[in-house]
């Protein structure tokens, strides 16, 4: 699911989806193509970006404090940047009555394809994101002994997209200890709603799922895939 399609009536339920998601794989240097991608579109102003591979930008991980990470999406993509923010499906209780609504799979946290200026002006220069922050990668030193901030490969990311942007309500942020791994071995679904998702097969909640790495960010499964939908890579 594409950024900002969360936007509730005034009964509290979700709108559908308003972005078309096509399942087609491109199979040419195992990339997505960027049709596959949805746009990324403002809640507020129905302005939309789409994500287009481009020399100098990488995904950069942005935090925004106390459940912000809608509002930052809408201004960043008024500014014309494509921004990912992973959805699923929740039941919740509404007025007495139980709906399905989205909600941000990874709290506070969304996904920027932009330049390094234009990240560095998001975080530090821009007053209307001051609750907006870099998400640091803890495992590296950049050049004065500080943790950079954190990028998610190509690959990676486009792999999470799959994964998540059909908004299932099955999928899971999960850590280690809540995936029990079958082997070591990579897999492809190569049908159903997960078509194109490459990780590793795990018990996760009782079933059999795939669960993806984004690095220093965590896990995601899926919901359950039959071992017939699997291909080892």
């Amino acid at each position: 699911m594409s950024t900002l399609s969360n936007v509730e009536t005034g009964r509290g339920q979700a709108n559908p989806p308003s972005v078309r998601v096509l399942r087609s794989i491109e199979a040419t240097e195992g990339r997505l193509a960027p049709d596959t991608i949805p746009e990324a579109k403002s809640s507020q102003t129905g302005v939309s970006v789409r994500y287009v591979p481009t020399p100098g930008k990488s995904w950069y991980v942005f935090r925004a404090s106390y459940g912000r990470e809608d509002w930052a999406s809408d201004y960043i993509v008024e500014d014309g940047t494509f921004v990912y923010i992973a959805k699923r499906y929740v039941r919740k209780t509404v007025n007495g009555k139980q709906k399905k609504v989205l909600e941000t799979l990874i709290p506070n946290l969304l996904f920027v394809y932009t330049t390094e200026d234009k990240a560095e002006e998001y975080v530090k220069n821009t007053p209307a994101l001051s609750f907006l922050t870099y998400y640091y990668n803890h495992f590296e030193l950049d050049e004065n002994q500080k943790n950079p901030p954190l990028t998610v490969s190509h690959k990676e990311m486009e792999n999470f997209i799959i994964a998540t942007c059909n908004s299932s309500e099955h999928l899971k942020f999960v850590d280690e200890s809540q995936c029990h791994f079958k082997d070591g071995e990579t897999v492809e679904v190569i049908d159903g709603m997960f078509k194109g998702v490459e990780g590793r097969v795990a018990r996760v909640s009782g079933q059999q799922r795939v669960v993806i790495s984004l690095t220093d960010v965590g896990l995601v499964s899926t919901a359950y895939i039959p071992t017939a939908f699997l291909r080892v890579k």
